[in-house]
């Protein structure tokens, strides 16, 4: 059972269904549909890591069609070298150029349609993932409003209004204000906020008075977009606005003519909502047979566009291993590795935030850092660190393996007969990779049939191995030399998919 048909309880509830298990998913709102989903507000950018995901499941054409691209977001993924990024963001509102990132310092990187990060909007995302959900047997019932939680050692409740809903697990995915988190009794810890956000959809009576992208001023920020009226801005107050109230015509225009130092005029307010960047986490993702995943788990600033793509890695890094825990094949304490391996990321991207927020504030102090960060960003070194982390391609997860590559994200290795991993990962399964002469770990992979797929053959780059194992999440759980070991390969294999099958 899933609380929340948001995106990242949708992608879990795909990821589960694709798995064969049953599933429940109990949202509150009653309609899909929202102003705040649709474009402008809901935009939203996916990093390189995210559409990865999506690659990886088949969905990715999908995404692109509903989101309005044309092509794949990567750039000649048949080439022997990857191209440089089209797109790098941002940082604490001083912008990244492309070209300063150095593609060959990017470790394990190869070409791949999912090379990009894409903009879309929430809506995009929510079709393509109910859409799959539907198809893979997944049951989403709205206006349902969870109210109590009760677990045993076998089973959760949750009660909504007069009825009853009962699983063997429940996954909370309903946002930063989560009833799951609150009932179940997870500790939510972290630091308080400095300033005030608004996003706002208005009529401006002058809009030249506002220089467009973001502009860091002695009082604040503010980020006039490229749809008319849709504004965004920070007043750094100590969160001070009451957000249990609807922001003001009059308060948003005061506050935009103070971050903005102009005299810009709102003539009318048709939507606008506020944030803080209040930056919590809960000390632990499960709680019995309760768990956590995105929103719920961790809160944080919108600044650097991490939230969404936060929240995907959960969920994908959750559903293989709540699945086979349910299959019963899963070895002893598959399931809290979940809060062992990304406990740490959604700590890292808290930290991310808060440092942006500190470097934008409009004192001395942090206007003497934003000159140090301006220096920096204009070297390559420092675009291409920025770079590494925004796309995600820098999570490494602690495997107790020095081998450099186990622990990353996959690169998209391809056969000389043109099959690539991403290709390989549709159904959800793990996949080993064999590149040595005479298929050496043939005999042992299909010990572990149904849950991993084996490939044989050269690769058109094999990075210096003889073989790769790769979780279903994407990530490398283990790489073998040239003449790969047998032994360590199925003890890796026992590792994360458990007992042989045969």
């Amino acid at each position: 059972m899933i609380v929340g048909a948001g995106p990242v309880g949708l992608f879990l509830a795909c990821e589960l269904g694709l798995a064969g298990c049953s599933v429940l998913v109990l949202e509150r709102e009653p309609e899909p549909r929202s102003p705040w989903k649709a474009d402008p507000l809901g935009m939203r950018g996916l990093s390189a890591a995210s559409v990865e995901a999506f690659y990886r499941r088949g969905m990715l054409h999908p995404l692109l069609k509903a989101s309005g691209v044309d092509d794949d977001p990567g750039a000649n993924p048949d080439a022997d070298e990857p191209s440089p990024p089209r797109g790098v963001g941002h940082f604490a509102g001083m912008m990244l150029d492309p070209a300063k990132v150095d593609v060959a310092a990017l470790p394990f990187r190869l070409p791949s349609p999912a090379m990009e990060g894409v903009m879309t909007n929430l809506e995009a995302v929510e079709t393509v993932l109910s859409e799959r959900a539907s198809m893979l047997g997944v049951e989403v019932r709205r206006g349902v409003t969870v109210s109590a939680i009760a677990q045993d050692d076998e089973t959760v409740v949750a009660r909504a209004g007069e009825h009853e809903y009962a699983a063997r697990w429940l996954v909370g995915c309903d946002g930063g204000r989560s009833a799951v988190r609150r009932l179940a009794g997870f500790d939510f810890v972290g630091t308080e906020p400095q300033f005030t956000g608004y996003v706002v959809l208005s009529t401006i009576a002058e809009p030249g008075k506002l220089r467009p992208g973001f502009n860091l001023t002695p009082t604040g920020m503010y980020l006039q977009m490229p749809a008319p009226g849709h504004i965004g801005m920070m007043e750094f107050d100590g969160g001070a606005f009451d957000r249990s109230q609807r922001p003001t015509r009059d308060h948003l225009q005061a506050v935009l003519r103070r971050v903005s130092g102009t005299d810009v005029t709102l003539s009318d307010v048709h939507l606008a909502s506020s944030f803080t960047d209040r930056a919590m986490q809960t000390t632990t993702y499960r709680q019995g047979r309760v768990l956590l995943a995105g929103d719920a788990a961790h809160i944080h600033s919108p600044l650097g566009a991490q939230g969404l793509n936060l929240g995907i890695g959960d969920a994908m890094n959750l559903g293989w291993k709540l699945a086979a825990t349910v299959h019963g094949y899963a070895p002893d304490g598959l399931v809290d590795t979940y809060t062992r391996e990304r406990h740490p990321i959604g700590a890292w991207v808290l930290d991310w935030t808060r440092a942006q927020a500190v470097a934008m504030r409009p004192d001395p102090h942090a206007q003497a850092i934003q000159g140090v960060i301006r220096d920096l960003i204009g070297t390559r070194d420092a675009t291409t660190y920025v770079f590494d982390k925004m796309s995600g391609s820098s999570i490494r997860y602690d495997l107790g393996s020095e081998q450099p590559l186990v622990g990353r994200n996959a690169p998209d290795l391809r056969l000389e007969d043109g099959t690539r991993l991403g290709e390989l990962m549709q159904d959800g399964r793990g996949v080993a990779l064999d590149f040595s002469s005479g298929r050496r770990l043939h005999r042992s992979a299909m010990s572990w049939e149904g849950r991993m797929r084996y490939a044989a053959g050269p690769a058109r780059n094999d990075l210096g191995l003889g073989a790769v194992l790769v979780r279903p999440d994407g990530m490398v759980a283990w790489a073998g030399d040239r003449v790969p070991d047998r032994e360590a390969f199925e003890q890796a294999a026992r590792r994360w998919f458990g007992s042989p099958a045969s």
